[in-house]
């Protein structure tokens, strides 16, 4: 697929202080062009329909920053609009200088015209910044929105694999094919569990021993396991690599419980780990959305992500904890103990991972979930990652809320939301928030 490409326009008409004009369309093409390499800029501003026309038959974009650059009635977006359609910032500019005097932009009257428009025709889907350049806000607010906007587009190249079926009763990870074209324009593919673990039972042990390396170089306890059990390790984590590099898959949710454990003998726990470290999203369970959710945060940081259920509340710390059997990435784990290799909490069986995760000044807890009525919805809480050892056997993270952890905990539960949740390391409340819009879908934050 092409490369992303966003546009700026800077709309406007040659009636109003153009020396005004020509500043602010310098420093905005400065700001944006520090935010993205992925730019398209006009030479000029873009003072008339002719002008207008002329650009937008140079571009091919999968975002637009519209700016009314002076006031712009609603003539100009309608030309963009029926353009194209993707993800659309609309962008006023503060008046640089209120004397008495002439009114220099008159941005602020060209955003209604054009937001107007943009109701009717798109049903209000589009963002909005208020802001000079130079502000901070604005500047964040156009790193979110290019983020957001790069994300969707990489949603219609992701293949997510569902490897086994869910549980029963946990359906709400399960996934239709259709719906994940329609809503995301994500490939689901689908194939059977047994097919990965006959896979990996036709390996020796010797033509995997590369793979046991690779866990031992970033892990401790391996050795404590029965020599079996490491060597189906290896088979397995060998299956699912080759399986992953030959599909081209971004993304997986994997079945776990009970097949691995009595069909294999050893748990893929410690696989989906090394996975995630691989920058594939890899959740259990078979949680498609849950892997989904992971995908999404795993891109906007370029790290790894927790996976796991809340499990705890403590009000007096406003915290809440979430753990998994033993999924999580090395990469979290805490520095004091590494990543630790212990046994299934519930299985006795191992290889899985066996720790508590790393501090973080800032994290966001995040899903996609879906409502009684079918529809899409993003969960979204910010909060901090606590310098808490491992609360309980399996993998674990502290996360002290930014509000109330027993008004979350208490309005989520009645609100339907599935167990499994996200903990992204980082701040990326503000981009799912946009991505949500620009989807369609409704954002709860908590």
């Amino acid at each position: 697929m092409k490369e992303f490409q966003i546009a700026y326009l800077p709309i406007g008409v040659p009636t109003f202080h153009l020396e005004s004009a020509q500043t602010e369309f310098e420093k905005s093409v400065k700001l944006i062009s520090g935010i993205t390499e992925d730019g398209k800029y006009p030479e000029k501003m873009l003072l008339s329909i002719e002008d207008l026309n002329q650009f937008l038959e140079e571009i091919s974009p999968d975002a637009v920053i519209v700016q009314n650059i002076t006031f712009a009635n609603s003539a100009y977006i309608s030309e963009a609009l029926k353009r194209f359609d993707c993800p659309l910032l609309l962008w006023t500019l503060r008046e640089p200088v209120i004397d008495g005097g002439r009114l220099r932009l008159n941005s602020l009257t060209g955003a209604y015209s054009a937001a107007n428009a943009l109701m009717h025709v798109r049903g209000g889907n589009f963002e909005y910044i208020f802001g000079a350049p130079e502000e901070e806000t604005v500047k964040k607010k156009i790193e979110a929105f290019t983020k957001a906007a790069k994300l969707k587009k990489s949603l219609r190249e992701l293949k997510l694999a569902a490897i086994g079926h869910t549980p029963q009763g946990f359906g709400f990870g399960r996934a239709m094919d259709i719906d994940m074209l329609k809503s995301f324009g994500v490939t689901l593919e689908s194939v059977e569990a047994r097919e990965l673990i006959q896979k990996a039972k036709s390996y020796q042990p010797e033509e995997c021993a590369s793979y046991l390396e690779e866990l031992k170089a970033v892990s401790s306890g391996l050795e404590a396991m029965p020599e079996q059990n490491q060597n189906d390790f290896a088979r397995l984590y060998r299956a699912y690599r080759e399986y992953v590099e030959e599909h081209h898959i971004g993304a997986l949710s994997s079945r776990c419980w009970p097949d691995f454990f009595t069909e294999f003998g050893t748990p893929v726990c410690s696989v989906l780990a090394m996975l995630n470290d691989m920058g594939v999203a890899a959740s259990c369970e078979s949680d498609v959305y849950g892997a989904l959710s992971m995908y999404l945060g795993m891109e906007l940081t370029r790290q790894a992500v927790f996976f796991g259920d809340p499990v705890s509340m403590d009000e007096q710390e406003n915290t809440i904890t979430f753990w998994h059997c033993g999924t999580a990435a090395c990469s979290l784990a805490h520095p004091d103990t590494g990543a630790r290799i212990g046994v299934h909490p519930n299985r006795k069986i191992g290889p899985v991972m066996d720790f508590g995760c790393k501090a973080c000044e800032k994290v966001t807890v995040f899903r996609i979930g879906k409502r009684a009525d079918g529809n899409f919805r993003f969960f979204l809480a910010s909060g901090e990652a606590l310098d808490k050892p491992k609360q309980f056997c399996g993998t674990s993270v502290v996360v002290k809320t930014r509000n109330s952890a027993q008004e979350i905990v208490n309005k989520s539960v009645l609100d339907g939301w599935e167990p499994h949740f996200i903990v992204i390391y980082g701040d990326v409340a503000e981009e799912l928030k946009i991505l949500g819009h620009m989807l369609g879908m409704e954002v709860c934050e908590y």
